[in-house]
């Protein structure tokens, strides 16, 4: 099948801590792989912090979604216009991982945990001035145009902005995926989220869809504590100054919960030195969950694990891409999952710096680039 390549307008990270917009040229698919027109593109503090850290260039973004602009051989099921959204944690189908079931730990194409050369779609799919230029995530989603694995890619026929659509892939999935495929959150539980942003508030939501019978939501943000409340937060208590340990929220939450803790606390704040506050949430033998991915080394004291409390770190929600966003989608339709008033703020690619700052200065729970 022949294809022309595409000139795309991008934003691309220079290795020391800034980004520019530039125009790239966007080869065809090879085999087993596809070209995306990304349609609308989600901000992450992810992308933020890859800007800042990586030391390399690359093209931001990984939650995107689009239509399908061309298609390499050997690709089944997948066709010219198909609406899809991008996964940036690719499976291989083959490797220990995948074949346990854990294919967002995949050993082959994870960018997290894998080698993470094998997810990459062929080197030269995106290049300026000649040169090749590696996609983040795999994906390169604040782009107009990007090519990918088949396997990243996900096909709905769902009637759903693509604004809203585009953070499925990781936000939503890595919220909602924290409670329901790791924590498996029975119904009836009491629940505590901290941090109520993007990724809290999907924590939030998922722990209503799932049963939970009293929900506390605790931020920093009075006006936050609001938005939790209209996703599902039956409570909310403002984190106090100083309690770096938790342990005045602890007994707050304590007197909410029949005097033992809390069944399930999520941690989403991605503040190391709030690292193992959950575990002071929770009651014996309750389940604490660090949905924000914190890296760096925390000390803990071993008291709060007393007794038989269990402490999960769970990448991407455990997320089975091909089962799961069908699947949110399918709620997003029935009214259940609020994924349109996540979207706080929609930017063009031309003044993504304001999204990017909105987002590091709480002014947004979700900012999405909208292509034209």
């Amino acid at each position: 099948m022949t294809h022309s390549s595409r000139q795309s307008k991008a934003i691309v990270s220079n290795g020391k801590g800034q980004y520019e917009q530039v125009t790239l040229t966007v080869m065809p698919p090879q085999e087993g792989e596809v070209r995306v027109k990304i349609l609308a593109s989600g901000l992450c503090h992810t992308d933020w912090d890859s800007i800042q850290n990586w030391n390399k260039t690359f093209v931001v973004g990984h939650e995107g979604a689009g239509v399908i602009d061309a298609v390499g051989e050997g690709v089944q099921g997948l066709c010219v216009g198909d609406k899809v959204i991008l996964n940036w944690s690719i499976p291989c189908g083959h490797c220990f991982a995948c074949q346990q079931g854990n294919v967002h730990i995949c050993e082959n194409h994870s960018p997290v945990c894998g080698n993470g050369l094998c997810g990459h779609a062929h080197a030269g799919a995106t290049t300026q001035n000649g040169q090749s230029v590696e996609r983040s995530f795999h994906l390169g989603t604040l782009s107009e145009y990007t090519v990918v694995k088949a396997a990243a890619i996900v096909k709905f026929e769902h009637d759903v902005p693509f604004s809203s659509a585009s953070i499925v892939g990781c936000g939503v999935m890595t919220g909602y995926g924290s409670v329901v495929n790791a924590a498996q959150l029975k119904a009836g539980s009491t629940v505590c989220v901290i941090g109520c942003g993007g990724v809290g508030l999907n924590v939030i939501q998922a722990a209503r869809i799932s049963g939970a019978r009293k929900i506390i939501a605790i931020d920093i943000n009075q006006e936050r504590l609001a938005q939790a409340k209209q996703f599902g937060a039956t409570h909310g208590l403002i984190s106090i100054q100083d309690d770096v340990d938790f342990l005045l929220m602890r007994d707050l939450v304590r007197k909410m919960t029949d005097g033992r803790g809390a069944d399930y606390a999520f941690e989403c704040t991605a503040i190391p030195a709030l690292g193992s506050a959950p575990l002071a949430l929770i009651r014996n033998a309750g389940t604490a969950v660090q949905v924000s991915g914190i890296e760096q080394r925390i000390d803990f004291n071993c008291e709060l694990f007393e007794w038989d409390k269990i402490y999960l770190n769970p990448l991407y929600g455990k997320c089975n891409p091909q089962v799961d966003f069908p699947a949110l989608l399918d709620l997003y339709i029935s009214g259940q999952l609020k994924l349109d008033e996540l979207v706080t703020k929609t930017y063009s690619l031309e003044n993504v710096a304001q999204g990017f700052d909105d987002m590091l200065n709480g002014r947004i729970a979700k900012g999405v680039v909208v292509f034209s």
